[in-house]
């Protein structure tokens, strides 16, 4: 059982996530708190497994106790917010500060969007129990899970000729903002044209695509249907939008679509890489990062057996070591690396082939 504390000065939300959470049979609520002070005293007595934390809460705001926790108790902690566009800023410093995974409250009365948060919120619950958290410097199926051919029907791979105009196709979730972070920091101003899916809310990807051009030597922006994928620049799929990769004669552009879930989130990693498998080709690199799950380990077999090259993060520097263990388990992985030697994997593959 995965024992879970939940911080938030909101009786709904309390009430809400204690409902969510009280269904799964591997999940237990073992108390809930109104503000950190008495998450402190909670936390001694009850010693949960993952903590789910509010940003805006009386007394003490969340980031300052994320912080003590995770400088001085490390556990992992799954933020719940509203993500407010206008606070987003504050969620990408809780990442920074040890936070596992940002999910949005359930908008209670949606009853469509509560089922999807069910999943997604779940999944975190999962992932974080999973999570390596490290000190602050001062699987279960509920639903049936669809594949990539709810958005882009597979089609028999036509032999395509290889260029020298790389793209790399990058997949990441649980711990992928600081493993994006380090792989696109580590890329020359003019390297392959990167695409990118990370499993986000919705307004939560600008701000990130925004904060990475400003770390980055490349350009990073959140991916618009029409953007034509250019050396130097990494497009990063908008939350709650499937990515595609296209082709028009020698130019490769993005297509964004609305879809059902994939593999339990939207933008799925499958449907990324399925378009690469059948739009690049030997073109393609792939690349997947750590997260939970096993979304974009079929769509990076379809990528291998289209003739491109495929990398994988490893799991000593993995938070969680799920999608890759995943890809590689099915062969879709042609070597697994440290995240710190990705970058110049990658970019020695983009010279060779």
């Amino acid at each position: 059982m995965i024992k879970v504390l939940i911080v938030d000065d909101s009786a709904v939300v309390r009430q809400g996530l204690s409902e969510i959470f009280s269904s799964e049979a591997d999940i237990e609520v073992i108390g809930t708190a109104a503000d950190p002070f008495v998450a402190v005293e909670k936390m001694r007595q009850l010693k949960p497994d993952v903590i789910t934390l509010d940003i805006e809460m009386p007394r003490m705001d969340g980031l300052t106790f994320l912080r003590k926790i995770m400088s001085q108790h490390p556990i992992p902690v799954v933020i719940c917010s509203s993500l407010v566009s206008e606070r987003s800023d504050t969620q990408l410093k809780a990442l920074e500060y040890g936070a596992v995974d940002i999910i949005l409250k359930p908008k209670l009365g949606t009853k469509a969007f509560l089922f999807e948060s069910r999943q997604l919120i779940t999944d975190a619950i999962r992932g974080a129990a999973q999570a390596k958290v490290k000190l602050l410097g001062v699987k279960k199926v509920t639903s049936p899970k669809l594949s990539a051919d709810a958005v882009l029907p597979s089609v028999p791979l036509k032999a395509m000729a290889e260029t020298t105009e790389k793209v790399i196709v990058v997949g990441a979730s649980t711990g992928g903002t600081e493993a994006i972070r380090v792989l696109l920091q580590s890329m020359p101003a003019d390297c392959p044209a990167i695409a990118i899916v990370q499993h986000m809310p919705e307004g939560f990807t600008r701000s990130f695509a925004d904060r990475l051009n400003q770390l980055c030597r490349i350009q990073v922006k959140e991916a618009e249907t029409g953007d034509t994928l250019l050396r130097g620049h990494a497009l990063i799929a908008p939350g709650n939008r499937h990515m595609l990769i296209k082709r028009s004669g020698a130019r490769y552009y993005i297509e964004l679509r609305e879809g059902p879930l994939v593999s339990r989130h939207r933008p799925s990693v499958n449907v990324l890489f399925r378009s690469a498998a059948q739009h690049l080709g030997a073109n393609a690199i792939g690349v997947m990062l750590t997260g939970m799950g096993d979304d974009g380990a079929d769509g990076m077999l379809e990528m291998k057996q289209a003739g491109a090259a495929t990398v994988g993060q490893d799991e000593a520097t993995s938070v969680v070591y799920g999608m890759p263990k995943e890809a590689f388990k099915r062969g879709a992985i042609d070597v697994q690396l440290p995240l710190e030697q990705i970058g110049s994997k990658v970019l020695a593959i983009s010279l060779k082939r």
